[in-house]
């Protein structure tokens, strides 16, 4: 009796410590980390500055958050979410305006705006690619390799860059892709449109500043932006021959031509003298006289 009691208690030792462990290992477990992380928003690598760290962590927050891409949102007087437009040229927008949210550039302004305080990146893709807030320059050709967590992809022409994104590292971005969709983290798209990539300096900048003529571009470098183009006007004239040296002479003295110079008094001449005989010749003849007496008399 004895023994089949004590293994009835060894049983209900055991049960009990199987039901338990768990709960306590799992009590001294960090919490699960949110489907964001699942999804890979964080950063990926090693390298980046502190401010360029935050901003990623801002843009990781929206992604968890489930934040709609709304084409024009996210450029309000302010960095932060704001309700969207129709774009003309995408059907899949006319929802936009319902929702609140952000486009690829305005997610990169809130980003670094949260990141740094200040808002330094106000503007469009190209403004954002184009900053005289620039710490380093990367073409498409160079790949991933120089990249730190933080700089920003560009895709599209020098002159028309129309997306941009967030890189984290490890061959993914965090981005605003576009309207139906919310924000989400994707691999970077190296071939199609891909232009380059730039880091921001968030600390001071110092230097000159320039603006490139006619745009919104601001550099460190004096820019190299050719004047307006010259309007060519349809010619409306044959520019002259170049005369020889005779010709050119005659045409100084002004003998290149016989003037026609009429008498002072043109009554003294006579009637005979313009129609001395009938019939075309006489003409001729009154006309050819003139001409002689006009030029005697000049």
């Amino acid at each position: 009796m004895l023994r089949r009691t004590g293994a009835i208690g060894a049983l209900i030792a055991l049960l009990t410590v199987l039901f338990l462990t768990p709960s306590a290992f799992t009590a001294d477990r960090p919490a699960r980390p949110a489907k964001a992380a699942d999804d890979g928003c964080r950063v990926l690598a090693p390298g980046a500055t502190a401010a360029a760290e935050r901003a990623v962590d801002t843009a990781c927050a929206q992604v968890a958050a489930g934040v709609w891409y709304t084409w024009g949102g996210g450029h309000g007087a302010q960095p932060g979410p704001t309700y969207g437009k129709v774009d003309p040229t995408d059907p899949a927008s006319e929802h936009d305006p319902e929702r609140l949210g952000f486009d690829c550039s305005g997610l990169v302004r809130y980003a670094y705006a949260q990141a740094t305080g200040a808002d330094i990146l106000d503007g469009d893709a190209s403004a954002q690619y184009y900053t005289h807030r620039t710490a380093a320059r990367f073409t498409a050709a160079e790949g991933l390799a120089p990249l730190r967590p933080g700089d920003l992809l560009a895709y599209g022409a020098s002159a028309d860059l129309h997306h941009i994104a967030l890189y984290l590292g490890a061959g993914k971005m965090v981005e605003a892709r576009q309207s139906g969709t919310k924000l989400m983290v994707s691999d970077v798209r190296l071939g199609g449109s891909y232009f380059g990539a730039v880091r921001v300096n968030t600390g001071a900048v110092e230097g000159p500043v320039f603006r490139t003529w006619g745009t919104g571009v601001w550099t460190k470098a004096q820019p190299s932006v050719p004047g307006r183009p010259r309007l060519r006007l349809p010619r409306t004239h044959h520019r002259p021959r170049r005369l020889p040296e005779a010709r050119r002479e005659r045409h100084r003295r002004g003998l290149h031509q016989r003037r026609l110079v009429l008498p002072p008094r043109l009554p003294r001449l006579g009637h005979q003298h313009l129609h001395p005989g009938p019939g075309l010749a006489g003409r001729r003849t009154g006309l050819h006289h003139l001409s002689r007496a006009g030029v005697r008399n000049a």
